[in-house]
């Protein structure tokens, strides 16, 4: 495939969505313009059995490259999630065996096909187990050689658990070192991640220096963020999954604050904001839930979610007066029900859910999980006849 210098996309690509670009967004352009064909990868450990909204920004990324007609690789970390990522966790990852790893990934790639196109032959796929293992002592060393206990110490979360006295592991130390020796092992030219990757995708950059004497380009993403400042994510118990139904993502995404639908659309869509800048948040907000549904679900699931949306909210199920709760975000759903006496003890709060008695009005769909965790405002209709706001 002939690769494609064409300057406006080549400028949307590397500022749309985009937070850093090491080490300069004009040395990348310019090798991008200059036409050669370049090799980039983005990695995902393979945690759980699905893919979410915070690897979606980087699909429609990759998607660009890809249209572009440059070589895109996407690693299943099999080894590295054994180990755990420890970014931004203050407490260490619970170490996952390889077969379970496996299992997690096997839905990868229908997932990833909603996005991107499999059939081409500028994209493939690899596991990092394939050259780690084959690592022997002596590599080891070798490789370790070239980090600093000082430089690794650095990390944020790292401090944040030596100051308060809790433990970091040496086990997690490895990972920012062999996730390094992924882009050397297979050399590419570009490395592709979210802004809270960074610290590891320069370990890489670093590495390819002085194993091969090579500048390698590090392109970071804007995160999707929730009202608290949390990343949107699986550990954050706030995510949309590629798995979710077209009805939960658009739900989901009508739940949102509207300070989060301008950077939705900049990093969840290919649209252009300033189109619906002067409508009503609720209707860009369903723009941006339609767009996304479209993007993961295809059209015509998105104008049956949208229809659906609309129409449950036209039958009036929702009071216009309901009881407020105001409450901390991260605090246990069940128990701020409890403390405030929408329900009288935890076993209630138990029985309702196990019996879809809970259901989540902004997002049109039922609470299953009896640990769910506040992290945004909600609309709850508990039962048949009680209602109740959570603010934050």
């Amino acid at each position: 495939m002939k690769v494609i210098t064409d300057e406006k996309k080549i400028d949307e690509l590397l500022t749309r969505g985009v937070e850093n670009v090491y080490p300069n967004k004009e040395a990348l352009k310019k090798v991008l313009m200059s036409g050669k064909k370049i090799k980039l990868y983005f990695g995902i450990d393979p945690t759980s059995g699905t893919l979410h909204l915070g690897h979606l920004v980087q699909f429609l990324k990759l998607k660009k490259f890809q249209d572009l007609g440059h070589e895109v690789v996407i690693l299943i970390g099999d080894f590295t999630a054994q180990i755990g990522d420890p970014t931004d966790k203050q407490t260490t990852r619970k170490q996952l065996i390889h077969k379970q790893v496996l299992e997690n990934a096997k839905g990868y790639k229908k997932q990833i096909s909603k996005i991107l196109d499999l059939k081409k032959l500028n994209l493939n796929f690899v596991h990092n187990a394939k050259w780690i293992n084959k690592l022997k002592p002596e590599d080891m060393l070798e490789l370790a050689s070239h980090f600093t206990v000082s430089n690794l110490l650095t990390r944020s979360m790292f401090q944040d658990r030596i100051n308060t006295g809790r433990e970091v592991y040496v086990h997690e130390f490895l990972y920012p070192i062999f996730q390094a020796y992924d882009a050397v092992t297979m050399n590419v030219d570009l490395q592709i991640g979210g802004n809270d990757q960074m610290f590891n995708m320069l370990a890489g950059r670093d590495l390819m220096k002085r194993k091969k004497h090579k500048e390698m380009f590090v392109l970071t993403t804007k995160l999707l963020v929730d009202p608290t400042g949390k990343k949107m994510g699986k550990t954050e118990g706030n995510m949309i999954t590629l798995n979710d139904s077209a009805n939960e993502i658009f739900g989901k995404v009508m739940s949102w604050s509207d300070n989060m639908i301008v950077p939705g659309f900049e990093i969840c869509t290919y649209l252009d904001f300033s189109t619906f800048a002067n409508e009503k948040p609720r209707d860009q907000k369903i723009k941006l839930a339609h767009e996304i549904v479209k993007i993961c679900q295809g059209e015509d699931a998105a104008n049956k979610a949208e229809e659906n949306f609309i129409n449950t909210f036209q039958k009036k199920e929702i009071p216009e007066e309901m009881e407020e709760i105001k409450t901390g975000a991260g605090e246990l759903l069940g128990e701020v029900l409890v403390k405030n006496k929408i329900l009288s003890s935890k076993s209630e709060w138990r029985r309702l859910v196990e019996g879809n008695g809970v259901h989540d009005l902004d997002k049109n769909i039922n609470i299953t999980d009896q640990n769910m965790k506040v992290s945004g405002n909600l609309t709850l209709k508990i039962g048949k006849k009680r209602f109740v706001k959570i603010v934050i």
